[in-house]
């Protein structure tokens, strides 16, 4: 996966903009009103975006406006599966602990009846 994607989402403001983006394409005027930002701030923040193309931006007369690109997040997801194998199979070995623990408990709590 492209370490870029990761940098440029590890900022808590591009997260928040890529969430608004979810929605719909916004205008920079937009993004920075919902997010109560200053407008150059937001533009930084959508540089960093789209160098690292997670989103894509549309001119319109003197209006820019920003869309997700899907691409980068499937190949997020895909990255991702294989940590959730890994995630999975330690969660099941806990479980099957706790289980085990939970049933010598009920043994030894039945002795003492």
């Amino acid at each position: 996966m492209d370490p870029n994607i990761m940098s440029a989402l590890a900022e808590p403001n591009r997260m928040r903009i890529v969430d608004l983006l979810r929605e719909r394409p916004l205008t920079v005027g937009e993004i920075a009103e919902r997010l109560q930002l200053r407008q150059p701030q937001v533009s930084k923040h959508l540089r960093v975006l789209s160098e690292a193309a997670i989103v894509e931006v549309r001119v319109d007369a003197n209006r820019r406006i920003y869309k997700l690109m899907p691409d980068p997040f499937r190949e997020m997801n895909v990255w991702l599966e294989n940590y959730r194998v890994i995630w999975e199979e330690r969660y099941n070995r806990l479980d099957d602990y706790l289980q085990k623990l939970t049933g010598n408990q009920l043994q030894e709590d039945s002795k003492t009846d």
